[in-house]
């Protein structure tokens, strides 16, 4: 993509994570934004012009000189002012025009759709955030798989003990030693993320990443000794707007329990969910987690929005639904815990959590991909490490 001129509204989350990919790019990016902390935060870190004040003052989009702009992102907290941007970017004459919106009213069909408020994409965070945690439970082996090339290809991450057949073997070995297709493409250990060089070796308790064809996807996982399960009894944490929204993408397929601490908010939850049992209770209490029958389920899921919490309670998860099935190898209970802080999500997956996820980047990478639309086909996170998978197409004239 050849660098632009971008706004973006607001250095929240999402703003701040797309101010540092953008910027590090090489576009030309300009910020409006209001909090002072914010924006000496971004002033000491980035290369970035920034304009202090409210984004629905129209004198502030002239001094962002907002005519110039190619692309305008609206990632601020507020939904309606996010909107009403789409409006203001279009009089001023900017192009693209991306919305961060968390409500699912104004999709096609509604009374008031993004189409008549000049937005070409509005981003739902807490929705991408809950068909990917729909995706990773479905997931029949419980490991992380990511889809190339249209599921032609695919990046199968996994965690390596002792027993796995590729420990303490380096890229160049095992292409001597396995006769199909594949490759390691990325290694995580403890907070570091690598490409391996040929004689780079395999460590237990690395995180590895190998790319492969659709064909060979299930040989090469029951050469790792990948159990593939079906997942069918599942336990949310937390019943706020994630927790609420995966509970209702799974409970029609399988056996779901959510506890939540809040009596006022189970009570509602319960009786919103048609087929979800509603336990009310701390999570982060063992008594109450062995009550709620933690000990028959398959995944464990923290959706708290408390960092400290989502962790502690998945670590405390693992271990009980581990000690329960006696499998001291940690391969029966999976654990999937939502993190805001970008920082505790390597630390989380170098203490045993399966997967963490974090909310900004998955919208993020959403908008970062429809920008990229001419060139780039996809692009997922690595759970758990500073890395991601892009998709890309060899344009003519490319090196």
């Amino acid at each position: 993509m050849e660098n632009e001129n971008v706004l973006i509204l607001g250095l929240g989350g999402v703003g701040m994570h797309l101010t540092k990919r953008l910027s590090n790019e090489g576009h030309a990016v300009t910020v409006i934004e209001t909090d002072p902390y914010l924006i000496r935060q971004a002033s000491e870190q980035l290369d970035v012009r920034i304009v202090s004040g409210n984004s629905m003052q129209l004198q502030l989009w002239e001094h962002a000189r907002a005519k110039q702009m190619d692309l305008m992102l609206a990632v601020t907290n507020d939904d309606a002012t996010n909107m009403i941007a789409g409006l203001i970017a279009d009089k001023f004459g900017i192009r693209r025009k991306i919305a961060r919106v968390r409500s699912l009213d104004f999709e096609k069909g509604s009374v008031l759709p993004a189409e008549e408020l000049k937005i070409d994409l509005m981003v739902h965070p807490e929705e991408l955030i809950a068909k990917e945690i729909e995706r990773l439970v479905l997931r029949a082996s419980g490991n992380d798989i990511i889809d190339v090339c249209d599921g032609r290809m695919k990046v199968l991450g996994l965690r390596v003990t002792e027993h796995t057949p590729i420990v303490w073997k380096t890229p160049r070995e095992l292409a001597e030693v396995y006769p199909f297709p594949f490759r390691l493409v990325a290694i995580a250990r403890g907070i570091t993320t690598m490409i391996p060089g040929p004689n780079e070796v395999v460590r237990p308790f690395d995180q590895v990443f190998l790319f492969a064809l659709e064909q060979d996807i299930n040989h090469i996982m029951r050469e790792m000794g990948v159990q593939q399960r079906i997942l069918q009894r599942v336990m949310i944490l937390g019943g706020g707007r994630i927790g609420r929204r995966v509970a209702q993408l799974l409970e029609d397929s399988m056996s779901v329990v959510v506890v939540e601490k809040d009596i006022h908010t189970a009570e509602e939850l319960a009786g919103m969910l048609k087929n979800t049992q509603v336990i009310h209770g701390d999570g982060t209490d063992a008594n109450t987690l062995i009550t709620a029958n933690l000990d028959e389920m398959d995944t464990f899921i923290a959706t708290t929005g408390e960092n400290e919490t989502s962790i502690i309670s998945c670590l405390l998860a693992k271990h009980l639904m581990n000690k329960q099935n006696r499998d001291p190898n940690g391969s029966i209970g999976k654990t999937i815990a939502l993190v805001n802080k970008e920082d505790y999500l390597v630390l989380a997956s170098t203490i045993g959590l399966d997967i963490a996820l974090n909310t900004k980047i998955s919208a993020a990478n959403e908008i970062l991909k429809f920008i990229r639309r001419s060139e780039l086909l996809s692009v997922a996170h690595l759970h758990g490490v500073d890395a991601e998978v892009v998709e890309l197409l060899a344009l003519s004239g490319s090196l």
